[in-house]
């Protein structure tokens, strides 16, 4: 049995504090091969989740703590939704559909998410990637980027 509680978001929440990325995953999955992926996702500001968009699957967020701001994307990386979950406030999750272009930007620090989708895990090839947003390796670019969709986030919220 696995227990989802205080303890486990703090581990995990530190263990992302000390990654140069601003994340961690703590799975509760077995195996990359197994049916269904269930994870916690600790992310912390800062992070860069490149949009991308799951051909053959939808994915399950439920904020367990803290913030995000799901972005929905149109095809040329224009954004048609943004979504924030945070329990406080009565957004719990949401299922992504597939072939969505997504990402998220995370809002306050310890920011948590159990994370689920079908399985066996594979890797996203490099055309369910938008082409129009920067590389993760590109760290100013992404820096840049983030800025830009925390931009729209605050334009969207004051109208």
């Amino acid at each position: 049995m696995k227990i989802i509680n205080t303890q486990l978001l703090d581990l995990v929440s530190d263990q992302a504090k000390q990654s140069p990325r601003r994340r961690m995953n703590y799975n509760f999955h077995q195996s990359p091969t197994d049916a269904v992926q269930r994870m916690l996702n600790a992310i912390e500001p800062g992070t860069y989740l490149r949009p991308h968009r799951h051909p053959d699957r939808e994915e399950i967020f439920l904020i367990l703590r803290g913030k995000l701001t799901l972005f929905i994307f149109g095809d040329a990386g224009n954004v048609l939704q943004q979504i924030p979950l945070r329990s406080q406030d009565g957004t719990y999750g949401i299922e992504v559909p597939r072939m969505t272009w997504h990402t998220v930007i995370v809002n306050e620090p310890n920011t948590v998410m159990y994370e689920l989708k079908q399985g066996p895990y594979e890797p996203l090839s490099e055309e369910h990637f938008a082409s129009w947003s920067p590389q993760p390796g590109d760290a100013p670019s992404a820096a840049a980027y983030l800025k830009h969709l925390e931009a729209v986030m605050c334009v969207t919220t004051r109208t």
